[in-house]
């Protein structure tokens, strides 16, 4: 068997890696097919351009599309529970690594012909490239560093991104995170604090708490959740960011997540209710567990400028002639996240620290009492002082600087 038809049938006869459908693998699979005839130079040209949309490295393609792949492989080895991965799933990875490494090493010099020569040489050639990690190394032989790797990253799209949205009844990945830290999170230690240590202890596979971050706008409670995905991503932390609309859907979310081995902050943030909403009830339901026993894999994180989550005035409570009743309805809703961490907007002292802290960290230069002046300034034409302020304050000093330089 020729070298071209060999490739086409180690294409064809994959077991694990599902890989077949994916355009550029199809592309060439039809270059494969073609060799011999005259669509080989359409097959060629729709296959370059198919790989140029991803890169120009074959290797790294398809080595991206090994990694992140969704498979009973992948998953057994993220698992890896009840004795690991079996011994056939290992086979067939071992002999699906082995083809897919020959593929992708396939370049446009094998489909040369006498006939095909001049019209084929015209066309551009592609990179081989390299392989990412854990595949740098021989393919076949990597399967116990695939394995490793995925029972710390997991799999398919979970191995890929950390952070997701809810939509049309699934996970879709965010590509692009805010890359905040705790570090860049100023004052506020006692607040954050008590999210790490119950992160941590999640994380570590100890019991933990919903958390609810109440309080006054722009005090840093929707980026201490983002700087905590970033702070512990590595250790297998992922987001999973959902709608006040998607509450119904919290029982499909936790059973799609029920076997994944990552650990997911189900985070919905700027939450409220108005009065007599569906989603109170099945939220208050989702927090509090119903028969089934509470996902030790994902917990609930959620932002509100309210503690008790019900926007509601004194019409309300006037018409209202169990008011009792409806104080501690509301209340029982709030009381089911274990911890409820208050921020507060900062007083002067704490405004004027956070906006020198912010400065600092930027690393140019200022007159500390012009900056503290012009903060205080700054803070009165917006309304108030707050952590959003002091660093919009300095993104704007810092713009104004640079664009003076310029």
């Amino acid at each position: 068997m020729d070298k071209i038809k060999k490739l086409k049938f180690y294409i064809d006869s994959l077991c694990v890696y599902n890989v077949k459908e994916d355009e550029v693998v199809s592309k060439l699979r039809c270059l494969l097919e073609n060799a011999g005839n005259e669509e080989v130079f359409k097959c060629c040209a729709e296959f370059i351009n198919a790989l140029t949309k991803n890169g120009d490295s074959l290797k790294h393609y398809i080595s991206e599309l090994i990694v992140f792949n969704d498979n009973a492989f992948t998953r057994a080895a993220a698992s890896n529970k009840n004795g690991g991965v079996s011994e056939v799933l290992i086979r067939c990875a071992e002999s699906d690594l082995e083809k897919l490494e020959a593929v992708s090493e396939i370049r446009k010099s094998d489909f040369l012909t006498d006939s095909n020569r001049e019209i084929l040489s015209s066309l551009p050639d592609w990179e081989t490239g390299k392989a990412i990690y854990p595949l740098e190394s021989s393919w076949k032989n990597s399967v116990d560093a695939l394995i490793s790797y995925h029972e710390e990253n997991g799999w398919g799209v979970f191995a890929k991104y950390s952070a997701f949205s809810w939509k049309n009844g699934d996970f879709s990945p965010i590509a692009s995170v805010d890359k905040i830290r705790l570090t860049d999170l100023k004052n506020y230690d006692r607040q954050r604090e008590q999210v790490v240590e119950n992160t941590l202890a999640f994380l570590a596979g100890f019991p933990a708490n919903n958390v609810l971050l109440y309080g006054d706008r722009g005090t840093g409670k929707s980026s201490t959740v983002h700087a905590i995905l970033n702070e512990y991503k590595s250790r297998g932390l992922r987001i999973v960011e959902i709608s006040k609309g998607d509450i119904s859907d919290l029982t499909l979310i936790r059973d799609k997540l029920f076997d994944n081995p990552m650990k997911f902050i189900i985070f919905i943030d700027d939450l409220s209710f108005d009065k007599k909403e569906d989603s109170f009830s099945e939220l208050k339901a989702a927090l509090e567990g119903t028969l089934s026993k509470r996902e030790e894999n994902a917990v609930i994180y959620a932002t509100s400028n309210r503690r008790h989550l019900v926007k509601e005035n004194f019409t309300d409570r006037e018409n209202d002639v169990h008011m009792s009743d409806t104080i501690q309805e509301e209340l029982s809703l709030s009381d089911r996240f274990g911890l409820a961490i208050n921020f507060m907007n900062p007083d002067k002292n704490d405004y004027l620290d956070i906006v020198l802290k912010i400065a600092q960290d930027r690393s140019f230069s200022f007159d500390e009492e012009d900056l503290l002046s012009g903060a205080e300034q700054w803070a009165r034409r917006r309304g108030g002082r707050s952590p959003r302020c002091a660093k919009q304050y300095i993104d704007y000093l810092e713009s104004s600087k640079k664009m003076v330089k310029d």
